[in-house]
């Protein structure tokens, strides 16, 4: 089938799925198949089910009823492209492409078409900058931000000082991957450690001189930047070359369960940073077991639910549910558009008060987007795997990045990309 023909039978199906008159329509690009699924199927799981949990209970928000579209990327850019095509004219409030490549390809989309971008902790980091990304959105933490607190933790960890010290950086060799290079180089000038940037490519499967490396250099610490199935072939090659496991930390979306029970107790005292909080301890749980998966209308088997990737999915459709309200009380009506979802989006705030009305006491950081940051805090905690208990265990409260350093990457990276696409900023 050709690649138009494909788009249009994937609006087709996607449109008989959906009643034709929706009100709020906010579409899951997901990606159920191929390497990345174990990362792909639980945060999708998390994000329909949330939204399930709110029509299943309250009605939907506002008395408007969410309807939840789904169309499969395969973590495939091109992919991920057409199912925004097909799904936009749907009357798609928002989008959450879960890839920072989809991500890039989709910024000026949504740009020209008006329709919210959340990114949240991945996709392009300058985006934080409201002043000139008007429709793009990555708060409540982003790359650069997840590079700092690593390196304030590794500070922490050795008296303030990390001078001599060598930092690999394991990284997928994509857009996603190099995201942190140039905020962890900056740091290094400023810190005084040696960087070592190891690519790994598509998917990661194989890393066996990756590690050999790694051997031969004998960093200090090794950060992670990985994905799907290179997370897991990662950790087991350290476990097998007698890497300190403790000395080993990756970004939030290497640090679920997936990740680290392959390799058994080799993977014990694995550490990676956290944006929020995992398990079942939180009462939103309860109503999720009473309405969604004991009623039958789970999006998956059930088999994730708590565990951090179904928590983070879930996180996201709370702060894409919590800036519909939004949009509802601005605009004074409940059906919403995708402008007036910008505005809600916009003058979003978190706080600890809200997040224990909806069911999650000390979950995520409380934060407030404006105009000219649509980025947060960019707080992060350091979360250690138990392998005997099978869990994770936060270590740390949550830590605050470098803004002195990250402020002037964000105003340099996002101005360029003013001057290349003729953008005048906003917010003044």
């Amino acid at each position: 089938m050709k690649k138009g023909m494909a788009t249009l039978a994937a609006a087709a199906l996607l449109a008989a799925a959906t009643p034709a008159m929706a009100d709020l329509v906010i579409p899951s690009l997901s990606y159920r198949t191929g390497p990345y699924a174990p990362g792909g199927i639980p945060f999708a799981d998390g994000y329909q089910d949330y939204f399930t949990l709110l029509n299943e209970r309250d009605g939907g928000i506002g008395g408007e009823k969410i309807v939840v579209p789904e169309c499969e990327t395969a973590y495939n850019t091109e992919k991920g492209v057409e199912c925004y095509e097909a799904t936009k004219g749907l009357g798609a409030l928002v989008y959450q492409p879960l890839s920072t490549g989809i991500t890039y390809q989709l910024i000026p989309k949504v740009s020209a078409d008006k329709i919210p971008l959340h990114t949240m902790g991945y996709g392009r980091t300058s985006a934080a900058n409201g002043k000139v990304f008007e429709w793009v959105f990555n708060y409540p933490a982003n790359y650069w931000h997840g590079a700092s607190v690593a390196i304030k933790y590794l500070l922490d960890e050795n008296g303030g000082s990390l001078e001599g010290k060598k930092i690999a950086l394991l990284y997928h060799n994509s857009a996603y991957g190099k995201e942190p290079i140039r905020t962890l180089q900056e740091l290094s000038k400023k810190h005084g450690y040696q960087l070592i940037e190891i690519p790994v490519d598509h998917p990661g499967q194989e890393q066996k001189s990756q590690w050999l490396q790694i051997r031969r250099d004998k960093p200090d610490y090794v950060l992670m930047w990985g994905w799907g199935v290179m997370n897991a072939v990662a950790i087991q090659e350290a476990a097998n070359i007698r890497f300190p496991m403790d000395h080993f930390i990756g970004i939030w979306w290497s640090g679920s369960e997936n990740d680290v029970l392959p390799a058994g107790d080799g993977a014990d005292g694995y550490k990676s940073l956290a944006m929020h909080g995992t398990g079942m301890d939180y009462p939103v749980y309860d109503d999720l077991k009473k309405y969604v998966i004991d009623a039958g209308k789970a999006a998956g088997a059930g088999d994730q639910v708590g565990s951090v990737l179904y928590s983070r999915g879930m996180y996201a459709a709370v702060l894409a549910a919590e800036a519909v309200r939004k949009a509802q009380e601005l605009s004074g009506h409940s059906a919403i558009t995708p402008a007036e979802m910008r505005d809600g989006m916009e003058n979003l705030e978190i706080t600890e008060a809200r997040m224990a009305e909806l069911g999650l006491p000390n979950f995520g950081q409380p934060f407030k987007v404006t105009c000219a940051d649509h980025g947060g805090p960019g707080m992060a905690m350091i979360q250690q795997w138990d392998a005997k208990a099978k869990k994770w265990n936060l270590i740390t409260g949550f830590i605050a990045p470098d803004d002195e350093v990250l402020t002037p990457l964000i105003l340099e990276d996002s101005a360029a990309f003013a001057k290349e696409n003729n953008i005048a900023e906003r917010c003044n």
